[in-house]
């Protein structure tokens, strides 16, 4: 039987609210839209990593003031289905965090280099064909209904994260964009609003 995507998607949504495990979409359905599309392929740059490179500002000696980047898993809910808001599962132990303690400003980059599509293209991850996103804004914990989200996204693509140690405190925070910037094609990096970034879709089936 054949199921529409509204339907898909309030059963995503009737799965959310019962706090059940997220199910993914087949990649293969979709493709990258094209790059005139730019707020849509940095959507489906989001949707498709599963982690992200993100920069803070140190606090800790030698290197305190100085640009320090870490790598972070991420989920914006399941393929197909993303939100465009990268969620992370982070514990005050961990030094880049101990960084957003002191100022949350933080930048957060994500390339198609990570998934087979480079590979298949024979694209160098710094070609600009090779896509990739970097957002600007600040990292602030979430609660409540988005918590239980953020928890659902994670886990269903990190399945490891469940087991990871209670003692660690961990919490669920999310990366609050202010701007987008996107490298996917020649001509030099392409700005996005937040706004024009959430409006987008980033998904149309192949035929």
């Amino acid at each position: 039987m054949f199921v529409s995507t509204i339907e898909m998607r309030r059963n995503l949504n009737t799965m959310l609210s019962a706090g059940l495990l997220l199910l993914t979409i087949p990649v293969e359905l979709y493709g990258i839209p094209p790059h005139e599309d730019v707020a849509r392929v940095a959507r489906f740059v989001a949707n498709q990593c599963d982690w992200a490179s993100m920069a803070t500002i140190s606090t800790h000696e030698p290197v305190q003031g100085q640009p320090f980047s870490n790598a972070f898993s991420t989920s914006d809910g399941p393929l197909g289905f993303g939100t465009g808001v990268p969620y992370m599962y982070l514990t005050r132990m961990e030094i880049s965090v101990q960084d957003l303690k002191v100022n949350p400003q933080a930048s957060m980059s994500m390339s198609l280099a990570q998934t087979d599509y480079c590979k298949d293209k024979l694209y160098d991850p710094q070609d600009p064909l090779c896509a990739h996103i970097i957002f600007s804004g600040s990292v602030v914990e979430v609660n409540d209904t988005e918590a239980i989200f953020a928890k659902n996204a994670l886990f269903s693509r990190h399945p490891e994260m469940v087991e990871w140690p209670a003692d660690h405190n961990w919490f669920f925070a999310k990366m609050n964009i202010s701007m987008v910037w996107v490298l996917d094609y020649f001509g030099g990096v392409k700005k996005v609003t937040r706004e024009d970034y959430f409006k987008a879709s980033p998904y149309k089936k192949c035929h």
